[in-house]
């Protein structure tokens, strides 16, 4: 019994089970370890990810002092350790573009590192050293507040698999260039791109995040995607260009992406969809489409409420829909909340020439439409919806904040709606 008790049953476990254990510890206790016994002095220095964040600073006020503490740290670490290194990520505030971390990289890229991420305080952009470029198994790359530029002799990074670049310097061409040289690339994001025009050719793509001032967007070949999130901030010169735009952006950003499961739209993305000719009936069904979320549409613009219905009608899997209406700062400037009448709103005959009768959401249950105003258009929508969707389950209605006074009028219009399923709810938050 006491030989059992006495034994050491932790150091004897495989190295790939130590790991899992050392791997989970934050990394400056994982070298800790190194002082239980002279079987573990070394155990820590063969782990292949090693992650870096704020766990590994010590307290101290001065920020210089910091930051030499964990370079001299991450320095003497990957001086002594041994072996492949599949993930190293870095996410410390207090560290700033060094040029210790061009020696890291080169040091990464001779041990076949799979997975980097680089996010470093504010301050000066770090600049990629061109090694990072010679990293043939890299599968995940996410970079923040970086300066990349890759070298005319990059051919692309064959094993990528996810690209996540965050306020990152980079030439249009080159960053085109790079998703297209990734031929495994699944998942890619791009915030804080300002005028971009971005056209994106990666055949195997499955999951995109879009977030910046984008002055134009072609999905030349995404045949893949299953998930899409885009959030476009507008300037006075981009809103300049959408307007004198005439090719279709629905088409172009929509047009190739039959395997849609899910499609967030964030600030303006329903605006630039509506801008150029308009396509009639569109050449694609989305069948797989089960989640639709659109920020801020304008229901005073009959382009934007056309796509609205393009692609509820598109999607005859649709399952949940989420909408949220963009105030209509006419009446601010008029001083009232008086939301104006259906006599007063034109074109209410485009519900009848759109909407067939024969129109069924078959499979919508749940709606969330929020700073919903009650302007005509958007209780055509309601109405619509109402009618159309046989098992709707839940449509939760959050109206704008500053039109109590319509909230009222907004109730009593609700209620003489025809109903398709007859267990739908209607939930009302007054705020």
């Amino acid at each position: 019994m006491g030989d059992a008790l006495g034994s050491d049953l932790i150091s004897d476990l495989p190295q790939s089970i130590v790991e899992s254990i050392l791997v989970r510890l934050p990394i400056r206790d994982a070298v800790k370890t190194s002082i239980l016994s002279s079987k573990w002095r070394y155990k820590w220095a063969s782990i292949t990810q090693l992650v870096f964040d704020e766990k590994c600073v010590d307290s101290c006020s001065d920020r210089d002092v910091v930051e030499k503490s964990v370079v001299k740290f991450i320095t003497r670490l990957l001086f002594l350790h041994q072996g492949p290194i599949h993930k190293f990520q870095i996410t410390i505030s207090y560290l700033q573009s060094c040029p210790e971390i061009d020696q890291w990289i080169l040091f990464l890229s001779r041990n076949d590192i799979k997975e980097l991420v680089l996010e470093l305080g504010e301050g000066e952009f770090f600049r990629i050293p061109s090694c990072l470029f010679n990293c043939k198994k890299l599968s995940r790359l996410e970079l923040f507040r970086c300066e990349l530029d890759p070298p005319l002799s990059f051919k692309g990074f064959l094993c990528l698999r996810s690209l996540n670049l965050h306020q990152v310097l980079i030439s249009p061409d080159a960053i085109e260039g790079l998703i297209s040289n990734c031929p495994l690339l699944e998942s890619l994001s791009l915030s804080y791109f300002d005028s971009l025009a971005l056209s994106i050719r990666a055949p195997n793509l499955k999951y995109l995040y879009l977030e910046g001032e984008f002055r134009d967007i072609c999905l030349d070949d995404t045949p893949l995607l299953v998930e899409i999130s885009v959030a476009m901030y507008m300037t006075d010169d981009i809103a300049e260009h959408f307007e004198q735009s005439a090719s279709c952006n629905f088409l172009k950003f929509l047009g190739g992406v039959p395997n849609l499961e899910r499609l967030v739209g964030h600030i303006y993305f329903t605006k630039y969809l509506s801008i150029g000719n308009d396509p009639g009936c569109l050449p694609i069904i989305y069948k797989n489409l089960e989640i639709i979320e659109l920020n801020q549409v304008s229901f005073e613009d009959m382009k934007e409420i056309l796509v609205v219905l393009r692609l509820i009608t598109s999607s005859p899997n649709l399952k949940e829909l989420q909408i949220s209406g963009r105030f209509y700062t006419n009446f601010l400037l008029q001083g009232s909340s008086n939301i104006p009448s259906a006599t007063d709103a034109p074109d209410l005959d485009f519900w009848e020439k759109e909407c067939s009768s024969k129109c069924r959401l078959s499979h919508l249950r749940v709606v969330q439409l929020t700073d919903m105003c009650g302007v005509p258009h958007e209780m055509e929508l309601i109405k619509f919806l109402l009618a159309s969707s046989p098992v709707l389950e839940t449509m939760s209605i959050i109206p704008c904040v500053y039109v109590v006074e319509s909230q009222l009028k907004m109730l009593t219009e609700l209620v003489k709606f025809r109903r398709a399923s007859a267990k739908a709810e209607i939930v009302f938050v007054r705020e």
